[in-house]
């Protein structure tokens, strides 16, 4: 018989978890970021020209009590909690995005995209050694705040996600080294096989919680004193993208499940899967803290979407749809978010 090591699930308590005080007039700010591959330029992008227009160039980690990430969400919200500014993340996917993500040409760009039927996409040994290059020994013990990190168990097939020690509760994760935090939940299945980690086998978060706002909302409202309507939400997409009206109408099976490889397109079924959590879960977000303690930034893509993997184009255009975004939505920004910096939070010192 093969060992399978416990279920994640297994230590769940099972009482009502002690609520850590907090100021009845401070606002507690959650910063929510969403996966999307090479486009987390569009939300570092964003976070970066907040930074340059109204934070003289600080970090904007220092005005959020919670940061929540997926996927390359979550690469963005570990750089943001070691102290890198939204200025050096988004150099990360701008400088070397096309390391990450090589653009073939030719016949070598048809071989990969016809490969990619039947094995993975991506070398993944270029994603971790870049993650080990940014992170180094960095482990979340080390954040400076608080982080909810959505990651998969393919073993058991259970959610899994990974949280700084800012509750007594939360002892299993803090000797975790950010960079393997990052490549769990940036495993997209079929760009980049799975992670063994310690008998677990570890899958991009995209699958359950590609837009983490309500983890990171149900972690605060259970781990601190707070009325819903003292917690805002700043959430950044990577990209809105229109859904093929012919393929949910009309698809049979291969409209669904078959992927259109020479476009590097993933597959409808799963398309649809992320639009319709991340729709979902925005709208929960709101109707728990209030529609005005809640701000959800993304840009429409129309027709003709960019690609999780499309160096090109991403580091191309979206850093100027994000300039576009933070005039139109900068100054509430400002008066939402970037008032006063955000206290430090205690860690627990259990083991």
């Amino acid at each position: 018989m093969n060992y399978a090591p416990p279920r994640r699930s297994d230590g769940t308590q099972q009482q009502f978890r002690h609520k850590l005080p907090w100021p009845k007039d401070k606002p507690f700010r959650i910063l929510s970021i969403d996966g999307g591959g090479i486009k987390g330029v569009l939300p570092a992008s964003i976070l970066a020209e907040l930074e340059t227009r109204f934070l003289n160039g600080q970090s904007i980690a220092n005005y959020f009590d919670m940061i929540a990430g997926t996927s390359t969400g979550g690469i963005i919200a570990l750089a943001l909690s070691k102290g890198t500014t939204a200025h050096q993340a988004r150099d990360i996917y701008l400088e070397r995005g096309r390391h990450i993500f090589p653009v073939h040409k030719g016949w070598k760009k048809i071989a990969q995209k016809l490969g990619w039927l039947f094995q993975i996409k991506h070398d993944q040994e270029r994603l971790k050694n870049e993650l080990l290059r940014v992170f180094q020994d960095k482990r979340l013990d080390d954040a400076e705040v608080r982080l909810v990190i959505p990651a998969f168990k393919g073993t058991h097939g259970e959610p899994w996600i990974y949280k700084t020690p800012h509750h007594p509760d939360f002892t299993k994760d803090r000797t975790e080294k950010m960079a393997h935090v990052a490549l769990h939940t940036a495993a997209a299945p079929t760009f980049y096989a799975s992670v063994e980690n310690d008998g677990y086998t570890m899958v991009d978060g995209g699958l359950w919680a590609n837009n983490p706002v309500m983890n990171a909302l149900v972690d605060a409202l259970t781990c601190y004193d707070l009325d819903p309507h003292q917690v805002r939400i700043l959430s950044l997409g990577t990209g809105d993208t229109l859904l093929s009206t012919k393929g949910v109408k009309n698809g049979g099976l291969r409209k669904w499940i078959s992927p259109a490889y020479l476009r590097g397109k993933l597959p409808l079924v799963f398309e649809v899967a992320v639009k319709a959590q991340s729709h979902n879960a925005n709208g929960q977000a709101g109707l728990l803290v209030g529609k005005p303690n809640f701000l959800r930034l993304d840009a429409a893509e129309g027709s003709n979407p960019i690609e999780i993997d499309d160096v090109e184009r991403a580091c191309t255009e979206l850093p100027t749809v994000a300039r576009h975004v933070v005039e139109g939505s900068g100054h509430r920004i400002q008066e939402m978010f970037l008032q006063e910096e955000a206290v430090g939070f205690v860690k627990n010192t259990a083991a």
